[in-house]
């Protein structure tokens, strides 16, 4: 797959200056799947001022270090471009964000606080010819994607607890990253969910609201919900849905509530 010209411009100015630089996350699990990704991340050993200094056009968010980097692109999805410098993620007291970063020094660091195996690898670049050289694979994400497995990164109930929104990603990813296929989520990170579910109270409606339509607007949206529900998080997204579950209604519905209201979303 080609690999855009921006990016590749990206990569070889950090590599000018003597800094690392890899794809990451998302676009390296569509690309090795042979799909188009929608966005482009690029993490490296820069820090935030030293990025700033090497694209002018860019800006920084304070916070997490992530530095955004301004291009002439004719196309919405490589206007802006995200470089995140290599971090390790302490403690999230609100189990939405971290309270604070602090810089890591390897790519494989930085890959350990992600959210799955499948969006846990980072691939280097060769040369500017999108020649792909080196696959950064610490958690086997290639042999879950090949499998379509879900699993979280290294221990669940850490990755749970930091945002308890991966949790509905986990679903998300489960029942849109293929249209006519349910990928399975690995039995530790289900069992954790289930386990961990309450968690989702911590979590703004907005951000609950966001992961839902990504769900339900897919062909397999009603098999979302139904996964919502069997791992017990349903209850604290819809819980009228919920509540549906198991009640009959008149004479004239063959349908329980619950179903009739999945087969309307079907």
């Amino acid at each position: 797959m080609q690999i855009p010209e921006e990016v590749q411009f990206i990569i070889g100015k950090l590599r000018e200056n003597g800094f690392e630089a890899y794809i990451v996350g998302g676009c390296v699990r569509d690309i090795l799947r042979g799909v188009e990704p929608q966005d482009w991340d690029i993490a490296t050993n820069a820090k935030p001022k030293e990025i700033g200094k090497i694209f002018l056009k860019s800006f920084a968010a304070e916070k997490f270090g992530t530095v955004t980097v301004l291009t002439d692109s004719q196309d919405p999805r490589l206007k802006e471009i995200e470089i995140t410098p290599y971090r390790i993620d302490e403690k999230y007291t609100d189990k939405r964000h971290p309270d604070k970063v602090r810089w890591a020094k390897t790519i494989e660091e930085d890959l350990a606080r992600r959210d799955f195996t499948v969006n846990a690898m980072a691939l280097e670049i060769s040369n500017l010819k999108s020649q792909i050289s080196n696959l950064i694979d610490p958690f086997n994400g290639q042999k879950d994607l090949k499998n379509k497995i879900i699993r979280a990164v290294r221990d669940p109930e850490e990755r749970f607890g930091e945002d308890a929104l991966r949790m509905m990603r986990a679903v998300r990813f489960a029942v849109t990253l293929e249209s006519f296929q349910i990928w399975q989520i690995e039995e530790k990170t289900e069992r954790a969910i289930k386990k961990n579910a309450h968690l989702l109270e911590f979590i703004s409606k907005e951000r609950i609201r966001d992961e839902l339509m990504k769900m339900i607007m897919s062909p397999n949206g009603a098999r979302g919900i139904e996964i919502l529900r069997r791992l017990g998080l349903l209850k604290y997204i819809i819980p009228e849905l919920e509540e549906g579950f198991g009640v009959w209604q008149n004479k004239h519905h063959i349908y329980q509530i619950y179903q009739h209201l999945l087969l309307s979303l079907n």
